[in-house]
C-alpha cells in the first residue's frame, strides 16, 4: 500500500499530499510525530529501526516517529503508530513542535514540522518486526554517551530531536 504525507508550509497549512518516498526525494516540508516514552526509572525507550526499512535501517531512535495521515491529528496518529509498531497503547501528551531538516542518505531528507509528544510504558511489548528490530530503556547520560562515541548508530532526526527536546526541560 502506497503511504502519503501531508504537505505543508511552517504555519502547518495544509497543501496537499505526496507519496511518502517522493516527499523525501523532494525534501519537501511535511507533517510528522514524534514519541519519546520512558520507564519508571526515568530511562527512555529506544527502538532500533528493522533492516527492511528503505532508509536509516538498523539504526536506534526514539520510541516511535512517523508521519499523520490525512484526516489524521497528529495525536491520532502517534497513538496509531505506537500500536502498529510497538504493540502497546500509552496516555500521550503534546509537548511542542518545531521544524527540521535532516540529509538521512541515499538522497533523501526529513524536512518536517514534527510535533514531540511523550508518555510512560514500563514493559511486556509486541514488535511488529517489519517496523522495528528491537527495544531497550536507557538513562539520558548512557544515551549521550553512546551518542558521542557512535553516532553512526543513531538516526540523523533522532539526534536533531534530542537536542531539541533537551533545550524544553
Amino acid at each position: 500500500m502506497e503511504e502519503f504525507v501531508v504537505l505543508v508550509n511552517p504555519e502547518d497549512e495544509v497543501l496537499g499530499l505526496m507519496e511518502k518516498q517522493q516527499a523525501h526525494i523532494n525534501g519537501l516540508l511535511h507533517r510528522a510525530f514524534s514519541v519519546f516514552l520512558f520507564n519508571s526509572k526515568g530511562e527512555m525507550l529506544l527502538q532500533k529501526r528493522a533492516s527492511g526499512k528503505y532508509h536509516s535501517p538498523n539504526q536506534w531512535t526514539n520510541a516511535v516517529c512517523s508521519h499523520p495521515r490525512e484526516g489524521e491529528t497528529y495525536l491520532e496518529g502517534a497513538q496509531r503508530r505506537i500500536k502498529e509498531e510497538l504493540g502497546i497503547e500509552a496516555e500521550l501528551s503534546e509537548k511542542f513542535n518545531f521544524i527540521y531538516k535532516a540529509d538521512v542518505g541515499g538522497g533523501l531528507w526529513e524536512h518536517e514540522l514534527d510535533h514531540v509528544f511523550v508518555g510512560n510504558h514500563e514493559a511486556d511489548f509486541n514488535l511488529n518486526p517489519e517496523e522495528v528490530e528491537e527495544v531497550r530503556f536507557i538513562s539520558t547520560e548512557d544515551l549521550d554517551k553512546e551518542i558521542a562515541e557512535n553516532p553512526g548508530n543513531f538516526t540523523e532526526w533522532f539526534k536533531i530531536i534530542l537536542e531539541e527536546y533537551k533545550h524544553h526541560f
